[in-house]
């Protein structure tokens, strides 16, 4: 650490990422900090489980075993230091764990965990307050359904730990940037006040908390990210006032480009003007990003507002259960053929269902694969030679997702000819696990370190309440006057990333040439969007709705930033979509095609 910038990598951008990252990135022996991000509201649901049958459990198990023992070493010999949400509902348990690997291996390295995100043990006065969910409006659940309840909490409490000495810092339920933004307030030695700072620390720790998705994982032009299996994680080298340099290790995979880093800079962000953390209000509108070498990107210009006097509060539970399969169909009308197979597995299944007393499915699903479901009006194939269907149910008893699969192999021999696919185990009902978002004042959460059994006091701050009203929106892009226009497909004008938050889907386009942001803006309406995916809105939204779809413009990186409410089908482990997190949703929308000039036209087309 030069004490003028800092190098911080990411190595983890879901539980599950690759173990080989942490290796790659100490090979050169040129970071200060590796951080890593596991959780999401679904991830948090799995622990909630875990650690009510193994009190012990309901953290990240193979960060200590599986990432943390085989590098621990390397790390205490580079004093490098490690900042984790791998804590889960348990990071004292995962701190405990680590100490005993680092006291196996006599290693001098001191261990932090910051508690107080998890609510679970109020969860009675929590129901009795009256939440409304802050999305749907919906009441609060039942409270023997909840599984876990955590605020999502800042930096400083990291920064803290890292200042008493510690080596790796160990989170819960913090957002995903604060493990970055942590080690940027510990390194420069920022306040409260230092809202601008703040603004670009998060956006550095929200563009590595996905870790290769900036350096060419999931990208548009994913035909130039090469080397895929040996693919760079990202490093951010950030000055003392925040802009910083993305990069990844040399002799890596992939690639960081100005098209990379603005697809993960849209990632999941709503209102790019208001997106709200615990510690800064950012505004990533007029965000700059200049290529300055090969797989160098220079980042600046992100805002800050005053810090929320809230924090967001996630309530994971218990609605229903759900199930089902995926079977393939070829030959002569495919898709008329398996539509043909699931009228009649729902019809066997109600049947079923009608002659046992149990109610009827509450939702069910089928999608084909192959047949361009997922294209809604927008399809463009009148029949399919080859498909996947995928057929699911909701019920509010196990009882009733087994009758449906049950049905799914006994109609095996009385189908249309084609059907075949990989032979295995007969799916399981599973628990529906719904997420209640709601916010809380703050100070009513005890933020602690926990470092060798001593315990440190961290207060928040009381925060500013947000008016978005005051929020002064970027000048409309005009069209020039009397152009000829052509249509042309906006794949060729643009990068797009989308992603979901509980329900809805955020769809980022950014035009690759600062001339085509009028056009597409022009094109991609409200009412546009709401038409490209209206198979996916409620079935009683009426038709093109544009008030499910926010548009937000961002001329800094030359972007448009679309949220799409009610998209999902729940989202994540409540949807029986087959894109239940809208990963697609991108591609879906840089399928369309839009007028431009001609001269823009014939430009593409060179």
């Amino acid at each position: 650490m030069s004490g003028e910038t800092i190098r911080i990598a990411g190595a983890s951008g879901f539980w599950g990422d690759a173990a080989r990252s942490t290796p790659q990135l100490l090979k050169d022996e040129d970071v200060d900090f590796i951080v890593y991000d596991y959780l999401a509201e679904i991830t948090m649901s799995i622990m909630a489980r875990a650690r009510a049958k193994n009190p012990d459990n309901g953290y990240a198990l193979d960060f200590v075993s599986a990432v943390m023992k085989p590098n621990l070493t390397e790390i205490a010999r580079q004093s490098v230091r490690i900042v984790s949400n791998a804590g889960g509902v348990n990071p004292r348990a995962c701190a405990d764990a680590l100490r005993s690997v680092i006291a196996d291996l006599n290693l001098d390295l001191k261990v932090a965990c910051v508690l107080g995100d998890d609510m679970i043990g109020q969860r009675d006065e929590i129901a009795a307050q009256g939440h409304k969910e802050m999305f749907s409006g919906d009441e609060f659940p039942d409270v023997s359904k909840v599984a876990s309840i955590n605020a999502y909490l800042g930096a400083f409490p990291v920064a803290r730990a890292l200042q008493e000495g510690a080596d790796i810092v160990i989170t819960g339920r913090s957002v995903d940037s604060a493990v970055t933004l942590g080690a940027c307030i510990d390194a420069f030695g920022w306040g409260r006040g230092d809202l601008n700072q703040l603004a670009m620390g998060s956006l550095a720790g929200h563009i590595l908390e996905c870790g290769p998705q900036a350096t060419g994982g999931n990208f548009t032009d994913w035909e130039l990210s090469n080397n895929l299996e040996n693919i760079g994680y990202p490093v951010a080298e950030i000055r003392q006032d925040g802009s910083f340099l993305c990069s990844k290790p040399k002799g890596t995979g992939g690639l960081v480009s100005v098209g990379t880093i603005a697809e993960q800079m849209v990632y999941e962000i709503g209102d790019p003007q208001a997106y709200i953390l615990p510690d800064v209000v950012c505004d990533f509108s007029e965000v700059e990003l200049t290529q300055i070498g090969k797989d160098l990107v220079e980042v600046k210009g992100a805002t800050g507002l005053p810090a929320p006097d809230s924090y967001k509060v996630c309530c994971t539970y218990a609605d229903e259960f759900r199930g089902g399969t995926t079977m393939t169909f070829y030959g002569f009308d495919a898709d008329k053929k398996a539509h043909k197979l699931a009228d009649a597995i729902f019809a066997a299944s109600r049947s079923t269902l009608k002659k046992k007393g149990m109610s009827d499915y509450s939702e069910t699903s089928v999608e084909l694969i192959g047949a361009e479901s997922q294209y809604g009006i927008n399809a463009a194939v009148a029949s399919c030679r080859e498909l996947s269907m995928k057929i699911a149910v909701k019920h509010s008893d196990p009882a009733g997702i087994g009758i449906l699969l049950k049905e799914c192999v006994g109609l095996g021999l009385a189908t249309p000819p084609g059907l075949s696919g990989f032979q295995g185990g007969r799916p399981k009902p599973s628990p529906v696990v719904r997420l209640f978002s709601f916010v809380q004042p703050k100070g009513r959460a005890r933020i602690q370190i926990e470092i060798d059994g001593t315990y440190i006091e961290c207060p928040d701050s009381e925060g500013t309440t947000l008016v978005r009203e005051d929020i002064i929106r970027p000048a409309e892009p005009q069209l020039p006057e009397d152009a000829e226009m052509v249509e042309v497909p906006l794949i060729k004008l643009a990068w797009g990333r989308s992603g979901d938050k509980g329900d809805k889907a955020n769809v980022g386009i950014i035009a690759r040439q600062p001339e085509f942001l009028p056009y597409i803006y022009a094109a991609l309406s409200e009412e546009i969007v709401a038409q490209r995916f209206s198979h996916f809105l409620p079935e009683d939204a009426p038709n093109h709705s544009a008030c499910y779809v926010e548009r937000y413009l961002m001329p800094g990186c030359n972007g448009i930033n679309f949220l799409l409410h009610q998209v999902l089908g729940g989202g994540g482990m409540a949807s029986i979509r087959n894109d239940a997190q809208g990963k697609g949703f991108g591609q879906l929308m840089l399928d369309a095609s839009i007028p431009v000039s001609a001269e823009i036209a014939d430009k593409i087309s060179q």
